[in-house]
């Protein structure tokens, strides 16, 4: 009994998760991986409370994290996962002022997703997390470079998992900075890209098809899926972007698919068809959304006139749903 009261107290403590999150934001993992120092040293340097930074180092060093020697404290090998440059994604991640690590301190208002279905994010910052992204460019930056490291490792098998090259033209709807895209491209010199995002993103995407010599083959277009979209694609994609929103948006989204789709062209839809109930919360409490079971795309494609055509399982846990009229 005392062991498992002990584990639901780990469990549900703050401490640890926002010392983390806190020791991220005030670069400590960076700074003291080859420079040691005391508390006293660092505190003037990052304009914190001396004594509440000493604090921190030692539940820091207590989790392993840090480490106490002659010249102050140091970042431990462990610790050092968490530095900027780690290409983990954990810093981005945890960041305070970045998007995930941002959208993540709403969970303190997760009751109020569960009583109402609705995101906690604009309890807690006043508007929705895709305004504050539309409007705070640096979010934006931080979002699609953590979007990029989800997928970096599992875009090799996706390009190899599924025969992209009977569409002569995919159009990556939502396509962030293009990895993707541009992978799919590269594997198949026959086809032609068309990528769709928010200028902010749209400019990154461009960057992308020039350095890898893409640039004649995709073009881009910024702007929202909620508007209308270019036609002349034979297959339109979406990529981890149903999950982001709720039923109604996700409507919204497919009509714009199918309205510009042409005659024999295909919905593609790439997604973890659920099993995960922690990221369905991160979901729920971020934008509203959660990932969907197989059922539960049916019946959004079915208001469009779309239905299965296949369901290829990809990589990292998710599945490409193919839709036809």
């Amino acid at each position: 009994m005392d062991t498992d009261v002990q584990r639901l107290r780990q469990m549900s403590g703050l401490v640890t998760p926002m010392a983390l999150r806190v020791a991220v934001t005030l670069g400590l993992p960076d700074r003291l991986r080859d420079n040691p120092a005391t508390a006293h040293e660092l505190a003037p340097e990052l304009e914190v409370d001396p004594l509440a930074l000493d604090l921190l180092l030692g539940h820091l060093t207590t989790l392993g994290v840090a480490e106490l020697t002659d010249d102050g404290y140091r970042t431990t090998d462990l610790g050092a996962l968490l530095g900027a440059d780690a290409g983990n994604g954990l810093n981005n991640q945890l960041h305070q002022d970045t998007a995930a690590g941002r959208a993540d301190l709403a969970f303190i208002d997760l009751i109020h997703s569960i009583r109402t279905g609705e995101p906690a994010y604009p309890v807690r910052y006043g508007q929705g997390f895709w305004t504050d992204l539309a409007e705070q460019p640096h979010l934006r930056d931080a979002f699609d470079r953590q979007m990029n490291n989800r997928v970096r490792d599992s875009i090799p098998r996706i390009v190899a998992g599924f025969d992209w090259a009977r569409f002569g033209t995919v159009v990556d709807v939502g396509g962030g900075h293009g990895s993707l895209l541009a992978a799919v491209l590269a594997a198949n010199p026959g086809m032609r890209g068309h990528l769709v995002d928010l200028e902010e993103s749209a400019a990154g995407a461009r960057a992308l098809f020039r350095e890898h010599g893409l640039a004649d083959r995709a073009e881009v277009t910024g702007g929202s899926f909620f508007d209308p979209l270019p036609s002349g694609g034979d297959a339109y994609l979406l990529f981890d972007i149903l999950h982001n929103w709720d039923d109604e948006r996700a409507h919204r989204i497919l009509a714009r698919c199918v309205e510009a789709l042409p005659a024999g062209g295909r919905v593609l839809v790439v997604e973890t068809l659920g099993g995960n109930s922690e990221f369905d919360l991160v979901m729920l409490v971020h934008f509203g959304g959660r990932d969907r079971e197989l059922h539960d795309f049916e019946r959004l494609a079915a208001a469009h006139g779309l239905r299965v055509e296949s369901v290829t399982q990809v990589a990292g846990g998710r599945s490409l749903i193919e839709f036809t009229r």
